[in-house]
């Protein structure tokens, strides 16, 4: 067996150099943790504060309340626009692993000519600007009828560039033996990729869902420019639309944002693992 990091010459892990190391890199760690975790905390802190306006001057409140909470749910159909994020992001996600798998597969696994321009093309496409393509895509929704519905909100993010050059990269890690294997025992490509290579990109497959899932969860500028009514707003355009609507009641403002953030966090949270497993996985390999 090879040796591991700390059985090179000259490595230890004790002594005065490798604990200041230590304590410089986890006290480096913790200060980033903590700047990057004062924002959300600060918006909590507002949603439940029995003063708002106050809340900035004390990390702890002196006085919860849920109140909050309670008139934001009274006053705006929030159950709606939850329903209408968990149809976008839910529909977006699982649109982009099915297509992207299937042109991730066929670019790295099927012989066919003009594989790798094709390819070159897809990268490429990664580098456009998405404000370069957003009056050309809603002119063609609105021609087709689809403003303010749930197949214009959905449409244009079915695939993604990035998650087709990451499953493609996955799919060509893996050996084509194991193809050919299938294809002799009487599998068909499909059924090759579904069987045999799909199952084995799993991790990448949980990379892509969880950045798919989380990017779309909060995307603003599509659903604001596709929805012109307030039945079809998902909760970043909604956020927008009650900061306008009560802008000095930053208490309810805050208790919206919540109500946005946790959902997409818990999901993270509890996915990182499988997203890390997957970033490490997928390789980038050529």
């Amino acid at each position: 067996m090879p040796p591991s990091n700390y059985d090179y010459p000259g490595y230890e892990r004790s002594g005065p150099a490798y604990w200041s190391k230590t304590a410089l890199l986890y006290g480096g760690v913790g200060i980033g943790a903590l700047l990057w975790s004062l924002p959300f905390w600060w918006m909590l802190l507002t949603a439940v504060s029995a003063n708002p306006t106050g809340a900035g001057s004390s990390l702890i409140p002196a006085e919860t309340t849920f109140a909050n909470f309670e008139d934001l749910f009274a006053t705006q159909p929030v159950g709606r626009w939850f329903f209408n994020t968990i149809v976008f992001a839910g529909s977006v996600t699982l649109f982009n692993l099915t297509f992207d798998s299937l042109a991730g597969y066929a670019l790295a696994k099927v012989e066919f000519v003009g594989r790798e321009k094709l390819f070159l093309l897809f990268v490429a496409t990664i580098m456009v600007p998405s404000m370069v393509t957003l009056i050309p895509v809603f002119i063609l929704l609105s021609e087709l009828g689809w403003v303010n519905t749930y197949q214009g909100l959905i449409a244009p993010l079915i695939a993604n560039p990035l998650g087709i050059f990451l499953l493609r990269q996955q799919f060509k890690s893996l050996p084509s033996s194991l193809g050919d294997a299938a294809k002799i025992d009487g599998c068909n490509e499909l059924q090759t990729f579904y069987k045999v290579y799909l199952p084995l990109a799993k991790p990448a497959l949980a990379t892509l869902g969880i950045y798919t899932f989380v990017t779309t969860w909060k995307n603003f500028e599509w659903p604001l420019i596709i929805a012109s009514d307030e039945s079809m707003y998902t909760l970043p355009v909604a956020l927008f639309a009650v900061r306008n609507q009560y802008f000095t009641e930053w208490g309810l403002v805050m208790a919206a944002a919540t109500v946005i953030v946790l959902p997409v966090l818990v999901v993270f949270m509890s996915a990182q693992k499988y997203f890390i497993r997957g970033m490490t996985l997928s390789g980038m390999k050529g």
